[in-house]
């Protein structure tokens, strides 16, 4: 019996994300699984009155150079800093793993983490 292999990496730590933008690619061809977690660590909102949109979607590449949307995605509103991370699975993604997104009416800094087994 073999046991399986796992891998955690921080892709970004305390990442300030600003109107469009995208994490760090990570080569995962090795692995069978993957998920993103996704922590908001700070929010600041363009005024007083309004709330921070996050959109988020999984990105995949076969060369980390070359992205399509996967289809998985993750949205939130972001007030304040959230306790607890929101997370993402991904399966059959090929060689390269990013998150893409847009935060609206505001920025936040965020924490990421991507877990693979294979």
């Amino acid at each position: 019996m073999n046991m399986r292999q796992s891998h955690t990496a921080v892709v970004e730590r305390n990442q300030c994300w600003e109107g469009d933008f995208a994490t760090e690619p990570y080569e995962a061809g090795w692995s069978h699984e993957a998920i993103f977690f996704v922590r908001m660590l700070r929010a600041e909102a363009a005024n007083s009155s309004s709330l921070i949109a996050v959109e988020l979607q999984v990105q995949i590449s076969p060369d980390g150079i070359h992205w399509c949307d996967e289809g998985s995605r993750l949205n939130f509103v972001a007030q304040h800093v959230l306790d607890k991370p929101s997370f993402v699975r991904v399966s059959h993604y090929g060689g390269w793993l990013r998150l893409a997104g847009t935060v609206k009416d505001g920025r936040v800094w965020a924490l990421v983490h991507l877990t693979l087994k294979a």
